[in-house]
């Protein structure tokens, strides 16, 4: 069964509370993919993310280098696969990445849904005027459907 959850974000300051949630769960081959329109927070979301995964230093969008590394409690693999086709996608051997020591942090990820492992976390961002925005979990698989029926009965701790 996969298990949706929706967090309603007023702000930075509740994104960062998800993304450090998440990343207090995360373990080594841990892939989360990032969906929404240009502007809707992906790369500020993998900011927080990063922040609270240990990374120093700054991060920002991979969109001309397509994969960035960071080094943090795990080693934190940043990718933005936007301006790739699938068969450029498959050809840049990503299960090294995907199934590695590190978590992966997909942008754009729906273009690349079939080379993504069966486990792993979509995350969907919606843009809800200012700074509010609706980030929609789901999981792909028992672990991440596990986290988001966690996030549901007990909300971000």
């Amino acid at each position: 069964m996969t298990e949706t959850f929706n967090y309603e974000s007023s702000g930075l300051e509740d994104t960062e509370r998800l993304a450090a949630w998440l990343a207090g769960m995360v373990q080594p081959g841990t892939v989360i993919g990032l969906d929404g329109d240009l502007g809707a927070g992906k790369t500020a979301f993998s900011q927080c993310f990063a922040r609270a995964l240990g990374v120093s230093g700054v991060v920002n969008s991979p969109t001309f280098t397509i994969i960035k590394e960071y080094e943090g409690r795990l080693p934190l693999y940043h990718m933005d696969v936007y301006r790739l086709s699938l068969e450029e996608a498959d050809e840049l051997g990503l299960d090294d990445y995907f199934y590695g020591d590190g978590v992966c942090l997909v942008e754009w990820s729906s273009l690349i849904t079939e080379l993504l492992p069966q486990e792993h976390l979509h995350i969907h961002l919606e843009h809800r005027g200012d700074s509010a925005r609706l980030i929609t979990l789901t999981g792909q698989g028992d672990i991440t459907d596990g986290w988001c029926r966690d996030l549901k009965q007990n909300g971000v701790r």
